[in-house]
């Protein structure tokens, strides 16, 4: 079975597929002939499904990216630039959370969707953990709390200390300025071959927190956590992260306590035109 297909039936001979493809894989002589493609080019091929999504005529179909499993853009849902605004700017770090542990359908869900995240080379190998339960990021707050101790007493005077200070003040009264109320955490994860692993984590990390928000979910970069297990060899391995894999951020992740109503001013964007 030939690993890309093309329908005769419905292919127009336009050429937008073997224009479009990334490693020109698909190949159309100037006399408007079908595409051609080598059973040799397989192995370069990305299945990325560009020439499936770039079809007008869906003629197209690449071996794990059935056009049956492409379904359409529908033009009624595509968002204005005022709904597309509001919607990004509405995004807020959640510090604030409910007292109610995160459904795994709906982690499951927003999982799900920010595996569409783009990966270099369209390597879809990222790895989610998802830690859950509120005595389990207790028990994570508190040993970054102990490496920041370590910290204070190790660089007095270092801007670090000024930081961690008030933060483990909060803590000795019981406050949690690490992982706040959250319940749950969640952190991806790429096997450390991968060239462009960190930046494919960041980008899915993005998507999916935007994608939290219509589902009245919130998110929080955990930058204090990270920190302290950058520093303290034992808490990542307590984390039980899969084996060989790198990360970048862990997330806090959870139902916001309070509502937002309106959109924070940031400074203009500083740009060098060229």
């Amino acid at each position: 079975m030939a690993f890309l297909t093309i329908d005769q039936t419905k292919c127009k001979r336009d050429g937008i597929c073997s224009a479009e493809c990334p490693r020109r894989i698909i190949i159309q002589e100037k006399d408007k002939s079908f595409p051609q493609f080598a059973q040799a080019d397989e192995a370069n091929c990305m299945a990325c499904g560009h020439c499936v999504a770039v079809c007008p005529h869906g003629a197209l179909s690449v071996t794990g990216v059935a056009i049956e499993d492409c379904p359409k853009i529908e033009n009624d849902r595509v968002l204005s630039w005022d709904q597309t605004e509001q919607f990004l700017r509405s995004r807020r770090s959640i510090r604030c959370f409910k007292d109610k542990a995160m459904d795994r359908g709906t982690m499951e869900q927003l999982i799900n969707t920010a595996r569409y995240a783009p990966t270099a080379s369209n390597a879809q190998n990222l790895h989610w953990t998802v830690i859950e339960g509120r005595d389990n990021l207790e028990t994570l707050s508190r040993e970054t709390i102990n490496w920041m101790e370590r910290v204070i007493q190790a660089q007095p005077d270092s801007q670090a200390a000024d930081y961690f200070r008030p933060v483990v003040a909060g803590w000795a009264i019981g406050y949690d300025g690490i992982l706040r109320t959250a319940q749950t955490l969640i952190i991806p994860s790429a096997p450390k071959e991968s060239a462009n692993g960190l930046v494919d984590l960041s980008i899915a990390l993005s998507y999916l927190e935007l994608a939290a928000l219509p589902l009245g979910v919130g998110t929080c970069w955990a930058g204090l956590l990270r920190g302290a297990m950058l520093a303290t060899p034992e808490l990542l391995e307590s984390m039980d992260l899969p084996e060989g894999h790198t990360w970048f951020y862990p997330m806090m992740i959870g139902y916001p306590k309070f509502k937002y109503h309106r959109l924070p001013e940031r400074k203009a964007a500083v740009i060098h035109w060229k």
